[in-house]
């Protein structure tokens, strides 16, 4: 049922952005792309082998490990990075980056093409199940429902034909700037090193890429801007019935934050909840944002400023159906949280300060910074203190009972 939620809850048209247009001279034929992230359980320590298991009851952890692995949410808790080079001097050669210190990996990284896996051998027999779904949408902070909400959309399919009635906000185009590798890349993490960044881990520094065909002069330094961001302390109070308390500490570098939440209320009824104050932000919105989108969606109040440190979830909104047929189901919920990091832009030589000189850099490299956070709505978060990362307090962990009755939904 779980794969059915998420199917029917992917109701957004994929866009790819556009390009912008180039100027005089050449572009550089080396880029390097960084995204550095911080990811954070609420309330709950990293489990190892019990964190896999919960990536797997939500949907993650379902690859093997490598290549990327902080985009969207991360399956477990801690920093995540990634990094991939595109080198047009030389393709889809090995090449290592040199790394400071403080990175806590060595001295250096591997970075190799990624592995093509081979593709399955599932078959689909061209039948499309019956099903029939509702879903509500609502949006805003505040303990009440809003006038005019929620939208409610629904969709019937029976014998290959489908019904829908109703209607939901249409989504917020979210330009794809994601870096999905090819062959023609050089990614880390890979199967040669799948070594993961602690919490102690920074990316401040001098790095240096080296390889076949790499330009000499790629070396470059790294400030604060490009490091991991702080974990996101979130904490939530309440019942789903009841209006929700959700507040966190303020996180350093954050320039907007964004919460969106999804309940199931039955086996067939779906709930969608976000912090915008207006209609149509979903979980798309759950990854890297370039400056010129944060600015406009903080005008738009589509995000929250950095300066906000709570929201209230409407009351009621992920109540279970009582005798709707939701069963132990009914009632879920699950919120997600984002603060969006800096980013930052390198590129060697720098540009001219003159425009009638010519400048044709040699390369680019782009570090992109987020800090995310989930939590199980109804598990009242309140009174487990948050681990901040940097070992400042005590957490304290939930029952073994407790972590199980709120993974499952029992």
């Amino acid at each position: 049922m779980q794969r059915r939620h998420l199917l029917c809850l992917a109701l957004v048209t994929a866009l790819t952005a556009l390009p912008a247009a180039s100027q005089k001279g050449k572009g550089p034929k080396t880029l390097v792309y960084i995204d550095v992230a911080t990811h954070n359980f609420a309330g709950m320590p990293d489990f190892g082998g019990l964190g896999g298991f919960m990536a797997k009851r939500m949907g993650g952890d379902t690859g093997p490990k490598g290549y990327p692995e902080s985009r969207n949410i991360p399956a477990g808790t801690g920093k995540f990075l990634d990094i991939a080079l595109y080198n047009g001097l030389k393709p889809g050669v090995e090449a290592q980056q040199l790394v400071p210190a403080g990175l806590a990996v060595g001295k250096s990284l591997p970075l190799l093409p990624p592995v093509t896996e081979p593709g399955g051998s599932e078959r689909y027999d061209g039948k499309i199940p019956d099903v029939e779904v509702k879903i509500y949408q609502y949006w805003g902070c505040g303990a009440a429902v809003r006038p005019g909400q929620p939208k409610v959309f629904s969709f019937k399919m029976k014998k290959g034909q489908m019904e829908t009635r109703g209607s939901m906000a249409p989504g917020l185009f979210v330009p794809d700037r994601d870096i999905d590798a090819t062959p023609s890349y050089a990614v880390w993490p890979n199967k040669k090193n799948t070594k993961r960044v602690s919490d102690r881990s920074s990316m401040v520094g001098a790095h240096q890429i080296t390889g076949d065909g790499v330009p000499a002069s790629l070396q470059f330094e790294l400030t604060q801007n490009a490091d991991f961001m702080p974990k996101i302390a979130l904490q939530s109070r309440g019942e789903p019935t009841d209006a929700i308390a959700v507040n966190w500490q303020p996180v350093d570098r954050a320039r907007a934050y964004f919460l969106t939440g999804t309940g199931i209320k039955s086996e067939h009824e779906f709930v969608m909840w976000s912090s915008a104050e207006v209609a149509g932000a979903s979980s798309e919105l759950l990854n890297y944002l370039t400056g010129s989108y944060i600015d406009k969606w903080l005008k738009q109040k589509v995000l929250l400023p950095s300066t906000s440190t709570s929201c209230t979830v409407p009351k009621g909104i992920f109540a279970g159906s009582g005798g709707g047929g939701g069963g132990e189901m009914g009632g879920m919920g699950m919120l997600t949280m984002i603060a969006y990091g800096p980013e930052t832009n390198i590129v060697y030589p720098p540009k001219p300060a003159d425009p009638k000189q010519p400048w044709n850099p040699e390369w680019n490299v782009r570090v992109r910074t987020k800090s995310t956070a989930f939590a199980m709505l109804g598990l009242d978060m309140g009174d487990m203190q948050e681990d901040d990362g940097e070992g400042q307090q005590q957490q304290k962990k939930p029952s073994m009972k407790g972590l199980l009755k709120g993974i499952l939904g029992g």
